[in-house]
C-alpha cells in the first residue's frame, strides 16, 4: 500500500473468512495427508494436541481455522518438517473477516495503538462471554461455527497485552458503551471487571467520554490509530459493512488531532476507572 493512497475500502464478508481463500482448505488437506502418512486417527491426533476428533475433521475440511499453536504442535506430532507450521501467518489472517485482515496484521505488530469506541466495548477489551453476545446478536445471523471462530480470533488478538516490550495502548469509550448491559447482568459485570483489570496495566490507559460533556471532537464515528515499528502511522475506520485503512498523512493527522482532543475532553484514566467501579457497585 503506497503512502499516498487515500484509503483501502474492503466490503465485509458474511462468512467467518473468505470462502474462496485457498490457504485454509489447502492447509487442511496437508494436515490430513500427514496424519494418514503417520497412521494416526483423528482421535489420536486430537489427544496429542488437545482437540476432539470432530475439531480435527473441521480443520482438515477447511471449515474451521486452527490456531498457530495447534499448527506448530501438529507439525511436531506428525513430523511434517515445518510444512504445516510455515503457513501459520497466512492461515492466521484467514480467521478474521476479510474487511479486518489488513488491520489485524498491523495491530499485531503495533508499537502504539489508540482506539475510540462508540457502540460496544472494543474487541481488545472484550471478555469471551461479551464477544459471543456481540457476534450472536449480529444480523443477518452468523452460524454457530462462525460465531465461535470469530470469538476465538477476537480473544487471540488480546495477546498484544502480553508482548514485551509492551506497546503503548489507549482507549476512549463513550459512557453509553459501559452502561449498555449486553448479554444481561452477569455478562455485563464480567465485562466491567475485565476493563478494570486491563486498565490497571501500566502500558494501558482507558478513558471514558461522559454523556454530559458539552464538547466532543469525534462525532463522525469510531476509529483506531496504529503506529508501526518503523514509525509509520495508520488509521483504521469501519462504517456499516465497509472499512478503510488510511495511510495518507492528512487523513491520519486529522484523526490524530481528534483523538488528542478526545483525551483532553474525556475523564482522566483514574476518573474513568473510578466510574467503572461505581457502575460495578450498582449491580
Amino acid at each position: 500500500m503506497s503512502e499516498s493512497e487515500e484509503g483501502k475500502e474492503v466490503p465485509e464478508s458474511e462468512e467467518g473468512f473468505e470462502p474462496d481463500a485457498p490457504t485454509v482448505p489447502v492447509w487442511g488437506r496437508q494436515l490430513k495427508r500427514f496424519r494418514e502418512w503417520k497412521g494416526m486417527s483423528r482421535a489420536q491426533l486430537g489427544s496429542f494436541t488437545g482437540y476432539s476428533a470432530s475439531s480435527i475433521a473441521s480443520f482438515e475440511q477447511g471449515r474451521r481455522i486452527p490456531s498457530a499453536k495447534f499448527m506448530t504442535r501438529a507439525d511436531d506430532v506428525l513430523d511434517a518438517h515445518e510444512v504445516l507450521a510455515e503457513l501459520a501467518e497466512e492461515v492466521e489472517r484467514a480467521q478474521y473477516p476479510a474487511f479486518f485482515q489488513d488491520a489485524a496484521k498491523q495491530e499485531k505488530k503495533a508499537i502504539a495503538l489508540h482506539v475510540f469506541a462508540v457502540q460496544a466495548v472494543p474487541g481488545l477489551l472484550q471478555t469471551e462471554d461479551y464477544a459471543r453476545v456481540v457476534f450472536t446478536m449480529r444480523r443477518p445471523a452468523l452460524d454457530e461455527e462462525t460465531v465461535e471462530q470469530r470469538v476465538m480470533a477476537r480473544l487471540a488478538r488480546q495477546a498484544i497485552f502480553e508482548r514485551q516490550p509492551a506497546p503503548t495502548i489507549s482507549f476512549v469509550m463513550e459512557e453509553a458503551v459501559l452502561r449498555k448491559r449486553l448479554g444481561g447482568r452477569t455478562v455485563w459485570r464480567g465485562q466491567l471487571e475485565q476493563i478494570l483489570l486491563v486498565g490497571r496495566q501500566r502500558s494501558v490507559e482507558i478513558q471514558v467520554m461522559p454523556d454530559d460533556r458539552e464538547e466532543h471532537a469525534a462525532l463522525s464515528g469510531p476509529f483506531t490509530l496504529i503506529e508501526t515499528v518503523k514509525g509509520r502511522r495508520i488509521a483504521y475506520a469501519e462504517v456499516h459493512k465497509y472499512s478503510r485503512l488510511f495511510t495518507d498523512r492528512p487523513t491520519v493527522r486529522e484523526l490524530e488531532d481528534q483523538y488528542s482532543l478526545l483525551r483532553a475532553q474525556a475523564l482522566s484514566p483514574r476518573e474513568s476507572l473510578a466510574l467503572v467501579e461505581e457502575l460495578l457497585g450498582e449491580t
